[in-house]
């Protein structure tokens, strides 16, 4: 399809009404179908639970730090979850697993993907909006009623479910098994079944959006790396969570209609079950042939943030674009046969678990060339040091440190002492966890003024990244230690054990760690408040960038511009080119107007352009010559 014949079908479609779009306080800002507010739906819904998830933490970090002590103050807050001020064993193991639920499919996908491909993809793309604007609306709303399912978990008697955030069978299977397991358990499978619609729908359009309704002159290789990222983050979600709705349908029979999919050999409470046959095995199978696509999901969204922001605060292109897109299609690929690297210990056959091994090490590879190619944008760069790049810097230190450690892991002999140790809680907050959020943080502070208009304030964005980046290193590296030692997780108190007790003054520094970043949260949060309402007004394109998004009004608009959408002569990264005016060319500048610094390789797919190109050079040389 030609990009002339898809620019043209954007422009019908949508060039008629919207500049007489007349909308209401509800469609405007609560059922909205324009894809700017969606992105801020996302955001904000993101960001409330990232909150909740961080207090969370912090509950049982204290719980953690001080097993014997009692907090009349938990009781107050807690009520029967903390009888006499100590948390309830169950409600702690309910605390972890509603955590990292949160964490990894609330705020690092929804929060992430939902807000900067809703934000990015028309506006990089030249588009007026998404293709289905009314399914974009029902993904946010879906991922509304997942969280607010999530949350009604703490209200119901026997508390929110307690299986981990990965619900193993038979915990997640049996409703007996432990007071998480009952109606708590339910409420999570009916969470994560409404976020799966919610992520179908919105992959679905972004895939949509970029194949079908780029501008003219906008091919494959004119994307940002953002786009790229995007669009190979909605193609691995449409392709796995299919597979964890079918292992929870499965779990759900296995609950409430006597199946044994999951369920075999059980004895509950002395008395001997009727199951027989399953295999919580299968269960992993399943679950974790979307989880290890969903680590991808989480971080591709951050490498295309970072690679976008820091090309940009480094005024250099992106180093070895063509290797950065590749080895994006490469992380897609391979993630799809990683997945047994998560169950080393589950008595798989040697061979399989090998041959798991060496995929699992074989994906390293591309993102390597990621983490070079970062550092090589980086080199000799004119460096802007804004606070959206410093949280870039911050993730690729975070991926470098973290991704380390994950080679460890790959080792199916390693991973044997390894697995369910600290050493593996450490390893995933901070190459999945901590490096995810600096990239969404980046994205918040460098699009902040295209979603609000306004700036965030450059002062407390410092404070927030380095008492943010400092506080993850001090709560997730010691793990690393604890881990060796064989500290396992999820543990609730660890004064029982002679050979953990000497880990409890780590205990006690990693959790007024936590709750050193948990304080620098506030900053972040009344920076973003204050300055949606009283930032200061931010211009057209605040950063110098290049890309389409800077093209349009501050103010927003439905359809984005104002008059026909432009077109797109260059790729998106060329920064400090030699021989040019400024240190920035957007990519609606036609060739023909930066004769002076254009180069062979601007022309591949243009003949005519690179012969008139070469005329103009043997002119120039002619009349220096004279």
């Amino acid at each position: 399809m030609s990009t002339l014949a898809v620019h043209d079908h954007g422009v019908v479609h949508h060039e008629e009404g919207h500049e007489h779009h007349h909308d209401t306080f509800i469609t405007k800002y609560i059922f909205s179908q324009d894809h700017k507010m969606i992105a801020k739906q996302f955001l904000i819904t993101g960001i409330t639970m990232a909150v909740i998830a961080m207090t969370l933490s912090v509950l049982f970090r204290i719980q953690l730090a001080y097993p014997d002590k009692a907090f009349p103050l938990l009781e107050t807050l807690l009520g029967r979850f903390a009888p006499g001020g100590r948390l309830d064993p169950n409600f702690y193991l309910s605390l972890v697993t509603i955590h990292g639920t949160i964490m990894v499919f609330f705020v690092l996908t929804a929060g992430l993907s939902g807000t900067f491909s809703n934000l990015l993809i028309p506006l990089q793309v030249g588009a007026r909006d998404m293709a289905s604007p009314f399914m974009n609306m029902l993904s946010y709303w879906f991922f509304f009623l997942a969280c607010a399912i999530m949350l009604s978990s703490f209200f119901v008697q026997k508390g929110p479910a307690s299986g981990g955030w990965t619900v193993y069978p038979p915990l997640s299977a049996l409703p007996k098994a432990m007071p998480g397991s009952e109606m708590g358990m339910t409420l999570w499978l009916a969470s994560m079944v409404c976020f799966v619609a919610s992520s179908l729908m919105g992959g679905i359009n972004y895939v949509s959006t970029v194949l079908n309704m780029r501008t003219k002159g906008m091919d494959l290789w004119k994307m940002p790396l953002t786009i790229w990222a995007f669009f190979l983050t909605a193609v691995l979600g449409v392709l796995s969570f299919p597979v964890l709705v079918a292992g929870v349908v499965l779990l759900i029979f296995d609950r409430s209609m006597g199946t044994s999919f999951y369920l075999s050999d059980i004895v509950l409470n002395g008395k001997v079950m009727p199951f027989e046959g399953g295999s919580p095995i299968l269960f992993e199978h399943l679950f974790w042939f979307l989880g290890h696509p969903e680590v991808y999901i989480v971080i591709m969204p951050a490498m295309g943030i970072s690679s976008e922001v820091m090309s940009i605060n480094s005024r250099k292109p992106i180093f070895g674009y063509h290797a950065m897109v590749y080895s994006l299609i490469g992380i897609t690929v391979l993630s799809f046969i990683v997945w047994g690297h998560h169950m080393f210990v589950t008595g798989m056959n040697p061979f399989l678990g090998g041959v798991f091994m060496i995929t699992t090490l074989i994906i390293a590879v591309p993102s390597a060339v990621k983490t070079f190619n970062w550092l090589a944008t980086l080199w000799r760069g004119n460096i802007r040091f804004k606070p959206a790049m410093l949280f870039a810097i911050g993730m690729v230190s975070f991926f470098i440190s973290g991704g380390l450690t994950g080679i460890f892991l790959g080792n199916a002999t390693l991973d044997i002492n390894l697995h369910d140790t600290y050493f593996v809680v450490a390893h995933f907050h901070l190459v999945m966890g901590s490096a995810a959020i600096f990239g969404m943080l980046a994205g918040v502070y460098h699009w902040f003024p295209k979603m609000f208009g306004r700036m965030m304030d450059e002062k407390l964005g410092f404070l927030h990244f380095w008492l943010t980046f400092i506080g993850a290193y001090l709560v997730f590296f010691p793990m690393h230690f604890m881990g060796l030692d064989g500290v396992p997780r999820r543990y609730y108190a660890f004064t029982e054990f002679a050979s953990m007790k000497r880990w409890l003054s780590v205990n006690v520094f990693i959790t007024w760690a936590a709750i050193m970043s948990a304080l620098a949260q506030v900053a972040f949060l009344y920076n973003f408040i204050t300055s949606i309402f009283w930032g200061k007004k931010a211009t057209q394109n605040p950063w110098e960038a290049n890309t389409l998004e800077w093209t349009t009004p501050v103010e927003h608009l439905h359809g984005n511009w104002p008059g026909e959408i432009p077109t797109v002569y260059r790729w998106p990264y060329d920064y400090s080119k030699p021989g040019a005016e400024h240190d920035f060319i957007l990519q609606t500048t036609p060739l023909s107007e930066t004769m002076s610094s254009n180069l062979a390789h601007d022309f591949e797919d243009n003949p005519i352009g690179l012969e008139e190109h070469t005329k103009w050079v043997n002119n120039h040389s002619n009349q220096e010559v004279k």
